[in-house]
């Protein structure tokens, strides 16, 4: 299993905005089958951070799934409303493992 973290640095004071969009967004990736398991925001740390935490049963998974998303006109035309709210962001990925 991975996990994947997209790791948004937003724009001063548009976490709210960010959020309303992020409801829209999920919808659409739900309709997709994009499993995204949960949404976090700061409480410490870097200001006006927004986090999707995805899990997938393998790397290719996430890959096919990222292709599904970027071939749909509702995601793409969601995704350029986000855009101007983040100043950067990061992805992370993680493979689970059994300690």
């Amino acid at each position: 299993m991975v996990v994947v973290r997209d790791v948004f640095q937003l724009h001063f004071g548009k976490t709210r905005d960010a959020l309303a969009l992020m409801k829209e967004g999920l919808a659409i990736e739900q309709r997709m089958g994009y499993p995204l398991s949960r949404v976090m925001v700061d409480v410490a740390g870097p200001y006006y951070t927004l986090v999707n935490e995805s899990h997938f049963e393998s790397l290719a998974d996430f890959e096919a799934s990222l292709a599904r998303m970027g071939q749909d006109g509702d995601w793409r035309a969601w995704y350029a409303r986000f855009v101007p709210l983040v100043r950067e962001g990061r992805r992370e990925i993680y493979r689970v493992v059994e300690v």
